[in-house]
């Protein structure tokens, strides 16, 4: 790393410890001055603004996910359904707990949310890709009868979308979110297999 990335990311774990602690909107871009040995006027030309840097912090959260997410196209012994299933499942637990454990930080999530939408795209489309390369498997070895992936993924992404980030959405127990969560998966299982339209 170089000076200015390594100053960027004393200022980023700062950020995670203060918003950790007091919450996102307790906190102040003064607060994280005086927490990393600087000025005001020094931590802006890092960072615009406290939700530029809520916005890294979730960025590497999302990097993370995806990450751990692609870890699924190489287990060993898996067909197409059970990548799938393992795929929604694993989204669900990393994100429900993760929120469950830190409930400041579903503050800063939603306000990620509403006031970046870009953002949340941008990692929607992280995870949509292993998705579809699932989807894809699944063709290849003949599970599956998809005539286009990409589309596909999206459909299972956007009817799944309160499965992976339930707290942002709706109050629900992780218990009662898992039979819902297997109801969506039978379905999609189903439209993958036999080519339905949705």
């Amino acid at each position: 790393m170089t000076a200015p990335d390594d100053t960027r990311q004393k200022i980023i774990d700062a950020a995670k410890q203060r918003f950790a602690h007091y919450g996102y909107g307790k906190t102040t871009m003064a607060d994280l001055a005086e927490d990393c040995a600087m000025s005001p006027g020094n931590l802006y030309r890092y960072f615009p603004g406290k939700l530029d840097i809520a916005e890294e912090i979730a960025r590497e959260a999302s990097i993370r996910t995806a990450e751990e997410l692609s870890h699924i196209l190489t287990r060993p012994g898996r067909n197409a359904s059970e990548r799938l299933h393992d795929f929604l499942f694993q989204d669900l637990r990393e994100t429900f707990h993760t929120l469950e454990r830190d409930p400041k930080l579903v503050e800063m999530a939603q306000i990620i949310t509403a006031e970046r939408p870009h953002f949340h795209n941008e990692g929607l489309k992280r995870e949509r890709e292993v998705l579809r390369r699932i989807l894809e498997y699944g063709n290849v070895s003949e599970e599956f009868s998809v005539a286009d992936p990409e589309y596909i993924a999206e459909m299972i992404q956007s009817a799944t979308l309160k499965f992976s980030y339930p707290q942002l959405f709706a109050t629900i127990s992780g218990g009662s979110l898992k039979p819902r969560t297997s109801r969506s998966r039978s379905k999609f299982i189903q439209i993958c297999e036999n080519d339905v339209s949705i």
